[in-house]
C-alpha cells in the first residue's frame, strides 16, 4: 500500500458531508491523493486505512487496512474484532472425521505437505515438526487488523469478519465469511457461508455453498449449495449439490449430483455418480473408519461402499460393496456387486474408451497459474505400472492354486477364472506399453535412481524412497519453512522422466536377467508402440461402439426418416 497519513480537518467535514462517520476520526489514515469521495454514506470504525483510490460506499468498516483500487460497495460490515490468523493454523479432521488425521491448514498449503501431515501418522515427529512449522508461519500472519489486497471488488455482502483478501478479489453477496484468508483471484458468490477457511488462488465458492474448517485450492470451484466440512480440496476439483465430510479430496475430485455424498476417504482424480454413497460408522467404535479410492476411480449412480475399504486405480465401482474390499494392486478394474457379493474384473477399464477420455481431459482442463500443488499426468508411470507387475503375479499364483477353479477369492472380493485370465493378457499389453514409453521419455543418467517402489502422493508420481528422505530431513531440521519442502517434491518433478526412465530399466533388466543392450532398449520402446497402437484400437473400437447409430435412439423425434435421424444425432454428438 502506498504511503499513508492522517485524515484532514477538511477532508472529514467534505466526508460527513457525504454521510460518513466514524468512531474515531484520528484512528483513519489514507493515501496522499485521498478524495473525501471515496468514502460514501458508510461507517468507520477502530483503525481504517483507505488506500489510493480504493472506495467504500454504502458499508461499515472496523480494524481494517483497504487495498489502492478496491470498492466496498453495500457491505453490512467488513470487520476484524480481535487478533487473528485468517483462517491460518486451522485444523480440519480430514479422512477421519474423530481428528485422527487432522491437517493444519494454510494459504500456502501443498497437496503434497497435506499428505504428508494426513498419511504419516506413523511418525510422530514428522507431524509434530509439521504442524510447528505451520503453526509458526500462521502466527506470521497473525493481525488485530483485516486486510484488502489491491483492486478487489466486495458488493452486497452481509458479515465479512476476520478475512484476509488477496489482490483482486471479488466477494459478491455473501452471507458470512468469518475466519478465513481469499487469496489472490478468488471469486465468493451469492449466499455463501464459510468459517475457519482457506481459499487459494483463482478458487471459487459460488450460490449457497457452505464450508466450515476446510482448505479449497487453486482453481477448484464448490457451487450450487455445495456442502463440505473438515475437508480438503486441493487443484481443479470442481463439486456442486451435494456434500463432503472428512475428506481429503486430491486434484480433480469432481461430484456434481445432489444426491452425492463424499465422507471420511482420500479420492484425487475422481468421478462421483448421482446417488454415490459411502459410509464410515459401523455403530461400535463410531465415526473412525476411512476408504482410500486411488487416482481416477469412478463412482457409478447408486454406488455405495462401506468403510474400510480401497480400490486400485482408475477403477469402476458398481453396485453396493459392504464386505471391506482391498484391491488396491489392481488398476483399470471393475468392481461390480450381483446378489450382495463384490466382483473384480482385473484390467477390464484398459479397454475403455473413457479411461482415454479422463487421461487426456485432466491435462487440457488445468486452471492453474500458480501450480503449487506437484501433479503428473502420465498415463504411463512407474506408480501404476508396479501395481499392474503385481497384478500379474497375484493373478498367477491365484490360478497356479487351482487352475480347474471356475473363481477365486481376493481381498474381499470374487474373480472368475475368465476375468482372471483376461486380467493377465491385458495388464501384460499395458506393462509392455508403459515399459516402452518409460524408456522412451526419458535420458538414462545415474544421478537419478528410480528404483523400487513408487507412491501417488496426491497427484505428484514420487519414489517412496524420496518421500521418505524428505520426511527424514523435516524431522531433522534440513527442511525448514513449507517453501523449502515443496520445492523438494517440486525437483523431483523436474527431473521426473529420468527416474521413470530409471525404474523401467531395472524392471526391464530383471525381466530379461540382464542389464538390457543399447539393441535391446530399442527393442522394448517398439514393443512399448506396437501394444500401446494395440491397445488404442481397442479403446477406439468402444469409442465407436458408443457412436453407433444404434445409440441414435430417441434422436430425430419428430422424423421417420432414417436420414434425417443419423443427422441429427451426429450433430448433436458432434460426429464427421
Amino acid at each position: 500500500m502506498s504511503r499513508l497519513r492522517k485524515i484532514t480537518a477538511a477532508e472529514i467535514a467534505a466526508a460527513e458531508k457525504n454521510g460518513t462517520t466514524a468512531e474515531d476520526w484520528s484512528q483513519i489514515a489514507v493515501s496522499e491523493g485521498f478524495d473525501p469521495a471515496q468514502v460514501e454514506r458508510s461507517r468507520l470504525e477502530g483503525r481504517v486505512e483507505i488506500g489510493e483510490g480504493a472506495r467504500i460506499v454504502r458499508s461499515r468498516v472496523k480494524n481494517y487496512r483497504i487495498g489502492p483500487g478496491t470498492l466496498i460497495e453495500d457491505v453490512t460490515a467488513l470487520e476484524c474484532r480481535r487478533r487473528t490468523t485468517f483462517g491460518n493454523g486451522v485444523k480440519a479432521a480430514t479422512m477421519n472425521e474423530c481428528g485422527g488425521r487432522a491437517v493444519a491448514i494454510c494459504d500456502r498449503l501443498s497437496a503434497q505437505t497435506a499428505y504428508l501431515l494426513a498419511v504419516y501418522r506413523h511418525r510422530p515427529k514428522l507431524i509434530e515438526t509439521l504442524e510447528k512449522i505451520i503453526g509458526d508461519y500462521a502466527e506470521t500472519r497473525a493481525s488485530e487488523t483485516g486486510e484488502t489486497g489491491r483492486d478487489c471488488r466486495i458488493r452486497g455482502a452481509r458479515f465479512i469478519r476476520e478475512t484476509r483478501l488477496g489482490d483482486g478479489v471479488e466477494i459478491d453477496g455473501a452471507s458470512i465469511l468469518e475466519n478465513g484468508t481469499l487469496c489472490d483471484g478468488t471469486r465468493i458468490g451469492p449466499d455463501v457461508k464459510a468459517y475457519d477457511f482457506i481459499a487459494a488462488e483463482n478458487a471459487r465458492i459460488d450460490n449457497g455453498t457452505t464450508l466450515e474448517r476446510c482448505f479449497v485450492g487453486e482453481s477448484c470451484r464448490l457451487d450450487k449449495g455445495f456442502t463440505a466440512a473438515e475437508s480438503l480440496f486441493f487443484a481443479n476439483c470442481h463439486c456442486e449439490n451435494g456434500e463432503a465430510a472428512s475428506i481429503f479430496a486430491g486434484p480433480y475430485t469432481v461430484s456434481h449430483h445432489k444426491s452425492s455424498l463424499l465422507i471420511a476417504g482420500m479420492f484425487s482424480f475422481f468421478n462421483a455418480g448421482s446417488g454415490s454413497n459411502q459410509s464410515n460408522h459401523l455403530f461400535k467404535s463410531g465415526a473412525v473408519h476411512q476408504a482410500v479410492h486411488l487416482r481416477g476411480c469412478k463412482f457409478a449412480s447408486g454406488a455405495y461402499i462401506m468403510s474400510p475399504a480401497i480400490e486400485g486405480a482408475f477403477t469402476m465401482v458398481k453396485g453396493n460393496h459392504a464386505d471391506h474390499h482391498d484391491t488396491a494392486i489392481f488398476p483399470y478394474s471393475y468392481l461390480m456387486e450381483k446378489e450382495g457379493r463384490s466382483y473384480l474384473l482385473p484390467g477390464a477399464n484398459l479397454t475403455s474408451y473413457g479411461t482415454v477420455r479422463d487421461l487426456e481431459k485432466w491435462p487440457a482442463r488445468d486452471r492453474r497459474t500458480v501450480g503449487r500443488d506437484v501433479i503428473n499426468f502420465e498415463e504411463h508411470n512407474p506408480c501404476v505400472t508396479g501395481t499392474m507387475l503385481r497384478a500379474v503375479d497375484t493373478l498367477h499364483t491365484l490360478r497356479d492354486q487351482d487352475p480347474a477353479a471356475g473363481q477365486y477369492a481376493y481381498g474381499k472380493t470374487v474373480v472368475r477364472a475368465t476375468a482372471l485370465q483376461r486380467g493377465i493378457k491385458l495388464y501384460d499389453k499395458a506393462i509392455v506399453a508403459a515399459l516402452g514409453a518409460m524408456l522412451d521419455g526419458g535420458t538414462s543418467d545415474p544421478r537419478y535412481d528410480g528404483t523400487g517402489r513408487w507412491i501417488d502422493v496426491a497427484g505428484q508420481y514420487i519414489t517412496k524412497r524420496e518421500t521418505e528422505a524428505i520426511a527424514d530431513d523435516i524431522e531433522t531440521g534440513a527442511l525448514r519453512t513449507l517453501e523449502e519442502i515443496d520445492n523438494r517434491f517440486r525437483v523431483f518433478h523436474v527431473h521426473y522422466g529420468t527416474y521413470a526412465r530409471s525404474w523401467a530399466e531395472q524392471i526391464y533388466a530383471s525381466l530379461l536377467g540382464h542389464t538390457p543392450t543399447a539393441e535391446e532398449i530399442r527393442e522394448a520402446i517398439e514393443a512399448g508402440r506396437n501394444a500401446h497402437a494395440a491397445m488404442r484400437r481397442t479403446t477406439d473400437a468402444d469409442r465407436d461402439r458408443d457412436c453407433s447409430l444404434a445409440l441414435a435412439v430417441s434422436y430425430g423425434a419428430d422424423s421417420e426418416d432414417e436420414t434425417e435421424i443419423r443427422a441429427d444425432y451426429r450433430a448433436v454428438r458432434g460426429l464427421e
